[in-house]
């Protein structure tokens, strides 16, 4: 309760903050339609040639397409703002003030940054995600939504997990941004199945890069493509980096000196 307590208070914060610049939400609806364009597209140009895609058919690829934007929403809603205010407040030395709040200060740094105009990016998956359903309603049942919903939490943990560790760095190294970067342009890879890349590509977007746990899993999930194996692993997987994430939090704040020392 006190998470969502205080994810709505830095929501309603950002709400007032973002009211006085109204055009930004026409600028995300124009760049999330866009994108979104340009996937729905470049799937009706590539399956006018072919029925199946790394072995999905196109119902199955637009599902994947609905979860890649989904969970890209939620990055840029709330864990891409919140670590990399973190990277600029552990530069700056003013981690102090959040260090210094009751408040557990790892809820706090992920929590304190909203970009709320990223909303329109998982409305709009959920959109074509409930599109996606309505072709494939012959093959979602009761097993394959829970274990969709348990995939898509456990890819949300993933990631946020993964994001807080590359963020935490900056405890130690000076410009960290790139890095976030990188992984930026790798998610870019998660709106097309994994299968469809080569053996290193798919392990480096598995397991060094989990974009896979993210969009990929969750969408095999709802397909009945997912193995019980894949299922307890990811879960398994989530549970690990979210406790590695948390100790590494842990050291860095014991390399930070700030802007008291």
């Amino acid at each position: 309760m006190s998470t969502l307590r205080l994810f709505w208070a830095f929501f309603r914060i950002s709400v007032m903050g973002e009211a006085a610049y109204r055009i930004n939400f026409f600028i995300q609806l124009f760049q999330s339609l866009m994108e979104l364009a340009t996937s729905l597209a470049g799937l009706a140009v590539i399956f006018s040639y072919t029925s199946t895609l790394g072995g999905w058919r196109p119902d199955e690829v637009l599902a994947l397409v609905g979860v890649y934007f989904l969970i890209g929403g939620i990055i840029g809603l709330v864990i891409q703002p919140g670590m990399e205010q973190l990277i600029e407040s552990v530069r700056e030395g003013t981690l102090d003030f959040t260090l210094t709040k009751p408040e557990d200060a790892q809820l706090l740094v992920s929590l304190h940054q909203v970009d709320i105009w990223r909303l329109i990016d998982i409305v709009m998956g959920f959109g074509v995600l409930a599109a996606a359903l309505i072709r494939l309603r012959e093959h979602v049942g009761i097993p394959q939504a829970a274990a969709f919903g348990v995939m898509l939490l456990a890819g949300g943990v993933i990631i946020y997990s993964f994001w807080l560790i590359l963020a935490t760095l900056s405890f130690w190294f000076v410009r960290v941004e790139n890095i976030l970067e990188i992984f930026r342009s790798m998610y870019e890879a998660g709106r097309w199945p994994i299968s469809l890349y080569p053996g290193w590509l798919r392990f480096a977007l598995t397991f060094i890069v989990p974009v896979a746990f993210a969009t990929t899993v969750p969408a095999e999930a709802l397909t009945g493509r997912l193995g019980g194996t894949t299922l307890l692993g990811a879960v398994a997987l989530a549970a690990v980096l979210l406790a590695v994430s948390r100790l590494v939090w842990q050291r860095g704040l014991r390399q930070y000196s700030g802007a008291s020392a």
